[in-house]
């Protein structure tokens, strides 16, 4: 393994801004203090800092030996997740109901230790950008910032994403080309029947059965209308109706989620899904609204990016140590905006089993969305240099005149 012996020297300091970071966690466009404190420290290096890009995102530019040459992107999410942490160390969270419980702050810190070490070593031609995001859980930050013009404003080549990834042992790597992770996508469904007294069915519409037998038919898209080799999930995950024993309900709602690798399997459901409710709408006399809201792209590595990548990663920790064909996983990432916009590539670092945590971690396993959730420090030397030697391996390419 080939860290990089400067960042290994300020690895206590790293350690110290990700547990404050921890310590003080932030949801979705909240991130005021998590964007002062790295601001406050990327200026404190001499990196100039732009904020105020979707809301709470900033962006540190970090400039090599020539202004004029090319640029690319690193990019870390800030935000924490609503959920009660069950850790009782030393640097669990003081905010109630708010937890660092995907490891965004060691993502955070990990792109700081790069940015300390690239700003006392320029030797690079060209510029980094240090993108930090808001609001990835859920709240679109990555779409926000390019809104706001951070390609426009920030003009680069290339962008990259790392998340840490429990499971995968600690100093290893994981990447695939193309789709690394799926499309998220919500839906509620509400079917208005008519109400009447469970002793009476005859007189009503029911929309309980309706809404059940309109369950178990769309799982037909599934089964008997996307081709067997296409990746999808729909997953009802909450249906609410009625009151008490003896009365049918006026209505039914159903909600869940959608996951595809490919915008044309989504397109399929979704109108599959509008098909099948308006044919259950005229076979039983009621009314069903379908919300579909599309809400993050699949992730969708960039060929040329990822080999770059791999070879970047093979070279840090050795082949045996990077999955460079892993399985992708039906989970969602609004990195994927951003690589709708530019060429690139997001990486998983591994995370260990949760062997790390100290004294005072909770009873649940270290998964991430986990209440007994701990990122692992000795992650913050590895990534960190990841990053610089991806910027060296970078610039260092040949490039077409």
């Amino acid at each position: 393994m080939n860290l990089l012996e400067p960042i290994v020297a300020f690895q206590s300091d790293l350690k110290t801004i990700r547990r404050d970071l921890h310590a003080h966690p932030e949801l979705c466009y909240e991130e005021h203090r998590t964007s002062d404190t790295i601001a406050r420290l990327l200026e404190s290096w001499g990196i100039p800092v732009v904020r105020g890009l979707g809301g709470t995102g900033l962006v540190g530019i970090l400039d090599g030996t020539d202004r004029s040459g090319p640029a690319i992107g690193l990019r870390a999410d800030m935000d924490a997740l609503p959920l009660q942490e069950l850790n009782t160390f030393e640097h669990t969270s003081v905010n109630p109901g708010k937890m660092h419980a995907c490891g965004h702050d060691g993502h955070c810190a990990m792109l700081l230790g790069a940015a300390r070490h690239l700003a006392a070593h320029r030797d690079f031609p060209g510029t980094v950008y240090l993108i930090f995001q808001p609001a990835e859980e859920g709240g679109g930050g990555g779409k926000a910032m390019i809104d706001d013009g951070l390609f426009t404003r920030f003009p680069m080549e290339a962008v990259f994403g790392m998340h840490n990834w429990p499971g995968i042992p600690v100093g290893s790597f994981a990447v695939t080309p193309g789709p690394m992770m799926a499309s998220s996508n919500d839906f509620r469904i509400v079917v208005r029947g008519k109400g009447t007294h469970a002793a009476l069915p005859h007189l009503g519409i029911d929309p309980v059965m309706i809404a059940v037998q309109l369950a178990q038919s769309l799982q037909t898209i599934l089964t008997r209308n996307k081709k067997p080799i296409d990746t999808a999930v729909l997953s009802i995950t909450q249906i609410h109706a009625g009151t008490t024993t003896n009365i049918v309900p006026d209505e039914a709602e159903m909600v869940g989620t959608v996951r595809t690798f490919t915008i044309e399997v989504l397109d399929l459901i979704e109108q599959r899904m509008r098909e099948i409710a308006r044919g259950m709408e005229l076979a039983h006399g009621a009314r069903i609204e379908v919300d579909f809201q599309r809400k993050y792209p699949p992730l969708i590595n960039h060929p040329d990016e990822t080999r770059f990548v791999t070879d970047v990663l093979q070279s840090l920790v050795g082949p045996n140590q990077v999955d460079a064909a892993t399985e992708p996983t039906m989970g969602a990432e609004d990195f994927a905006f951003m690589l709708l916009e530019k060429p690139g590539c997001y990486v998983f670092i591994g995370n260990g089993d949760g062997a790390h945590r100290e004294v005072g971690h909770g009873l649940g396993p270290c998964t991430l969305h986990n209440g007994s959730y701990d990122f692992n420090d000795d992650l913050l030397p590895l990534g960190a240099s990841f990053w610089v030697k991806l910027v060296s391996d970078w610039f260092a390419r040949p490039r077409s005149v």
